[in-house]
């Protein structure tokens, strides 16, 4: 069995999983608009960060000690806060009580680099109506809204607006409003930053972009369907994988350890132990043995309800980091199927095979 994870080591490990599931989220959103087109990504994108509101919205604004501002000035620092914690840069532009704003710096998180290139106007606006123009609904005030003056998707200097508490209750079709142009009238001012140590950080960047991954395959699958969400999503992640094999790899010990125990750490750092095993590998007919990976749980994958596909698209990361180091991934159980585990064989391979 593997030796356990050092407290440095599971740092980096964080370090390493929040740097791939950011890149495939971004990966995932840039594959969808190129072979699903603009209208099933923008659905997928609407629908991921409504799932996200509803999950992280109101416990967030209790733990960042919020919920006494008013309104639309909670909401804005809670974008900020929120958004600085996963690295995200944000600033707060105060105006008044009813009327708060926040700027969305480049390089945008989600599309950062070249990718906003490729990001249609519609996708960055569902992002909007998925989460902003929902804060006034979950916190039963049916007069807060979101006016967005700027967006990067349009080569503006970053996505900018404000909430807004009107004096008379909106329609649905007010939630989120769109009046390019319009700049607010103050600098922005800071917020004070949590102190924590730099391995908290890192788990909470972690999260940060887990919560994504969590969020986007329940909603690819039910856009998509399983089989087209299990192709686009894998070949997404093994894209992602392969390109970034180096930064994600390198800093687990690329070629001062076998590939087994490093892609072991990374699995475990999910916070669900992931065990290497070389006593015993499963026999497959016509494979040389090879060394066993076992994790009881996937927390990523967790608690969703999910078709079996969507551990497919899952899988495709490990499946291009495997690739890059003439290695293959062999799943020989599954726990989403009932296994008490899953369980990889990793081989060598020819490469990409």
């Amino acid at each position: 069995m593997g030796d356990p994870v050092s407290p440095t080591e599971q740092t980096v490990g964080w370090a390493a999983l929040a740097e791939l599931y950011h890149r495939y989220v971004t990966g995932l959103i840039l594959a969808l608009c190129s072979r699903q087109g603009t209208a099933r990504t923008t659905e997928v994108v609407f629908r991921t960060f409504r799932r996200q509101h509803l999950d992280l919205f109101l416990a967030g604004l209790d733990k960042l000690g919020l919920r006494s501002l008013p309104p639309a000035v909670a909401c804005a620092q809670y974008h900020v806060l929120s958004n600085a914690l996963g690295g995200v840069k944000v600033v707060w532009i105060p105006e008044s009580d009813t009327k708060s704003w926040v700027r969305y710096l480049p390089p945008r998180w989600i599309f950062d680099g070249t990718a906003v290139c490729a990001v249609p106007t519609e996708v960055s606006r569902a992002m909007l109506w998925g989460w902003h123009g929902h804060n006034g609904v979950t916190l039963g005030n049916d007069r807060l809204g979101f006016v967005c003056t700027s967006q990067t998707t349009d080569g503006q200097p970053g996505l900018e607006g404000y909430y807004i508490e009107e004096d008379r209750p909106l329609e649905p079709a007010e939630r989120v409003r769109f009046r390019p142009g319009e700049r607010p009238g103050a600098d922005p001012v800071p917020l004070p930053a949590p102190d924590w140590e730099p391995s908290r950080l890192a788990k909470v960047e972690r999260n940060y972009s887990m919560a994504y991954v969590r969020s986007l395959l329940p909603e690819l699958c039910a856009v998509l369907g399983p089989a087209d969400a299990a192709a686009v999503g894998r070949v997404a992640a093994r894209q992602v994988a392969m390109q970034y094999h180096e930064a994600v790899m390198g800093p687990l010990g690329l070629g001062a350890r076998p590939f087994a125990e490093r892609l072991a750490e990374l699995l475990s750092a999910h916070g669900d132990p992931a065990e290497v095993d070389r006593s015993a590998p499963p026999a497959i007919t016509g494979r040389a043995p090879g060394t066993t990976i076992r994790q009881r749980r996937q927390r990523v994958l967790a608690d969703l309800e999910l078709p079996p596909e969507a551990f497919e698209a899952w899988n495709g990361l490990w499946e291009g980091l495997a690739a890059m180091e003439d290695q293959r991934l062999d799943v020989v159980a599954r726990a989403d199927r009932g296994d008490d585990a899953t369980e990889w064989v990793v081989r060598p391979s020819a490469r990409g095979a």
